[in-house]
């Protein structure tokens, strides 16, 4: 039977990487996203290989209806919560409004992906979240990212509790700074990749496709005796520092004497 798995957040960046991995690894994949173009363009490179379906995983029927597409389908064998982003503001001036939308999309939205998509995963399948480097490093301005990627560990933990009894196992990708248009905001602030580089043990930032060689191996056989884990891809990051974001930020704003 050829395998099927489900990613959200397909449309670019690590979900597209992820996507295009598990092509290679010859499975068939139900990309989601709530970019209409971007799937299209991931349906015209891939074709037989992808069916792509609008999703927005922070609505509960979004994604139940994206659920029962995989159901249609035969049911999946792997299933990648990866949709999410970021935003910056001190806790005392973040709007409760842009604190909500990241707590929806980042854990909220993993939350549903887990409840509906676990239902027709098949028993011995694996589930793979996508966390964050600030799910265990704290940054100054990331609260509710911070606050958000810490749930999805944990979450995951429950939700390896929940299905090991199916042989479902569930684990969470911890990435670093990932060369994506998402994160574009930091290649253009004057020091913050270079403070992020500095702050590795490898010496460099990542590619979507360091993250998709963690989530082909988390999807695959060879990683069947891991659940509940918390697998960092950050170039050793988490043994250093954050980047002083907040400086950073002001001296982009700073005026010019």
């Amino acid at each position: 039977m050829e395998r099927l798995g489900l990613v959200t957040g397909a449309a670019s960046g690590i979900g597209r990487a992820i996507t295009e991995r598990f092509v290679a690894d010859g499975m068939r994949v139900l990309a989601v996203d709530i970019d209409a173009a971007g799937l299209a363009a991931l349906q015209r490179e891939f074709a037989d290989h992808v069916v792509t379906a609008e999703c927005d995983v922070t609505s509960e029927a979004s994604v139940a209806a994206a659920c029962a597409t995989a159901r249609d389908l035969g049911g999946l064998h792997v299933a990648v919560a990866n949709a999410g982003r970021g935003a910056f503001s001190p806790i005392v001036d973040h709007p409760l409004e842009e604190w909500q939308a990241i707590l929806d999309l980042c854990l909220t939205g993993v939350f549903l992906t887990v409840k509906h998509a676990a239902p027709v995963v098949h028993d011995g399948g694996s589930i793979i979240t996508i966390a964050s480097l600030n799910a265990t490093q704290p940054s100054a301005g990331m609260s509710a990212y911070c606050a958000a990627k810490a749930g999805v560990v944990m979450l995951t933990k429950v939700a390896a509790m929940e299905l090991g009894a199916r042989g479902i196992r569930v684990n969470t990708i911890a990435p670093g700074l990932v060369e994506t248009n998402a994160t574009s905001a930091f290649f253009m602030v004057p020091g913050v990749v270079e403070e992020f580089v500095e702050n590795t043990t490898v010496g460099r930032f990542a590619q979507p496709a360091d993250v998709a060689n963690m989530a082909s191996f988390l999807a695959g056989d060879e990683s069947s005796f891991i659940s509940g884990s918390l697998l960092p891809v950050d170039g050793g990051a988490a043994t250093k520092r954050y980047p002083d974001l907040p400086a950073a930020f002001a001296r982009l704003v700073a005026p010019i004497e």
